[in-house]
């Protein structure tokens, strides 16, 4: 299992805000990208993460376009 005193201190890789727990996936409390947890590991690349519903991009999210986060695109 996850150890949960981890899982308080990883905050979302886009606008550092609080991830809660839903199951097997964290949760950006900002943004609402959702992280997978498997085999007890997270996956924290935002790549990879499941976008909020109505988001397309990562340029979408809430946090991008207040500017509170940067996308780190070349």
């Amino acid at each position: 299992m996850v150890n949960e005193e981890l899982l308080a201190l990883l905050v979302c890789p886009m606008g550092k805000a609080p991830l809660r727990r839903e199951g097997d996936v964290l949760i950006c409390s900002r943004c609402g990208p959702r992280f997978t947890i498997k085999d007890d590991i997270p996956n924290m690349l935002i790549e990879e993460a499941e976008l909020p519903p109505g988001c397309g991009s990562l340029a979408d999210l809430e946090c991008v376009k207040s500017g509170a986060a940067k996308l780190d695109v070349p």
